[in-house]
């Protein structure tokens, strides 16, 4: 017996480019990830971007450096809430 996908409930499955805000890092991948941007890629396609704050590029693990990015503030945040008084 066959079982065939339900149609029109699955999210478009493409190629969608990442790139890390941090270090300008991009790949090209597939993704069902939503965006509203596109870029041209090397292949001269373009395709929807999507921006994210950490990827391989930045992260500690794979760069072997010890590197705090905070884009929402909430290293100063925590400092503030426990800041001795």
């Amino acid at each position: 017996m066959v079982h065939a996908m339900k149609t029109g409930i699955h999210p478009e499955y493409r190629e969608v480019v990442f790139q890390d805000v941090t270090t300008d890092f991009s790949f090209l991948t597939r993704s069902t990830i939503p965006s509203k941007e596109t870029v041209k890629w090397e292949d001269g396609n373009e395709y929807p971007l999507v921006k994210v704050d950490i990827s391989s590029a930045s992260h500690p693990f794979y760069t072997g450096k010890n590197k705090i990015i905070d884009t929402g503030g909430r290293v100063d945040k925590f400092r503030q809430r426990y800041a001795k008084k």
